[in-house]
């Protein structure tokens, strides 16, 4: 039987097509997914800070199962200043990433979503039954969304505000007030209905869309006048003077400012409207 003509584009069963080269990727474009070499390994100092973090929030988990609550309260203000530390860190040393990014959303879930409400219900919500553990999981619900809505508002949100309460400062509302109960000798029972209150309260400021004030914009490299430096050295006066009370009073008006300036800013903003004259007149 006669073989069947040789044909140079038919591949047999052991043949292999040869690799197509990618394109060259043209001065204004990126090189393609092939070419492109990922980066392996992870900045260790921002990811520590941020791991310390994390630690901070399983810990105070712990310390509020053993009855240890003041030392529940004291872990989530050390998360917050860790916390505040890996970002400033990353930025110093142009060793941001999107892994430390995601990694910081996880472990800012725990030390000030789970942590807090959980301390909280520990301390307090336990005894109201459903009411209780409502409470507890809208300040829980509150922090994944809020979370969740800064993610996907990174650089396109105006830097100069938070929308939304931000969750450290909802967490430190928390712990403070259970601060406060533990060292002045008040039962959680006594004081349930107003903690439901302050932690339900947190969540949903949390996902609300009153603006804050983000401070990203405060130089601390440049100079300032005298005057701020004793303003400075009296706060941290009040701050050893009464640490739970002062921190307490100190994130409850930063929470009411919110609705405030949003509610001053959308004023000025109608009254430039009124002042602009309509369209079409003279």
């Amino acid at each position: 039987m006669p073989e069947p003509p040789y044909n140079p584009h038919q591949h047999g069963p052991e043949s292999e097509p040869e690799p197509v080269p990618a394109p060259a990727a043209g001065p204004g474009q990126a090189p393609s997914g092939r070419s492109r070499r990922r980066r392996r390994g992870i900045y260790l100092l921002p990811n520590l800070f941020t791991t310390a973090a994390l630690f901070a929030g399983f810990y105070a988990v712990l310390s509020a199962n053993a009855g240890r609550y003041e030392a529940a309260a004291l872990a989530i203000f050390a998360a917050m200043l860790l916390d505040g530390f890996d970002g400033r860190i990353a930025r110093m040393t142009n060793t941001q990433t999107d892994f430390g990014a995601e990694f910081d959303s996880l472990s800012d879930m725990v030390a000030f979503g789970v942590a807090p409400a959980l301390v909280a219900y520990e301390w307090a919500l336990g005894g109201l039954g459903k009411l209780g553990w409502l409470a507890a999981f809208v300040y829980t619900a509150g922090a994944a969304l809020r979370l969740a809505r800064f993610n996907t508002q990174i650089g396109i949100a105006d830097k100069r505000y938070f929308q939304g309460l931000p969750s450290p400062a909802a967490a430190a509302i928390i712990a403070a007030s259970v601060w406060i109960g533990v060292d002045n000798g008040i039962a959680g029972a006594s004081v349930s209905l107003l903690v439901a209150l302050f932690t339900a309260g947190a969540g949903l400021l949390m996902v609300s869309n009153f603006r804050y004030q983000s401070f990203k914009l405060l130089d601390l490299n440049g100079q300032v006048p005298f005057m701020v430096m004793v303003v400075v050295m009296l706060g941290f006066a009040l701050v050893v003077l009464d640490p739970p009370i002062v921190l307490f009073l100190l994130f409850l008006a930063y929470a009411l400012s919110g609705p405030v300036l949003t509610l001053v800013q959308r004023r000025r903003r109608r009254g430039r409207r009124r002042r602009e004259p309509a369209p079409g007149r003279s």
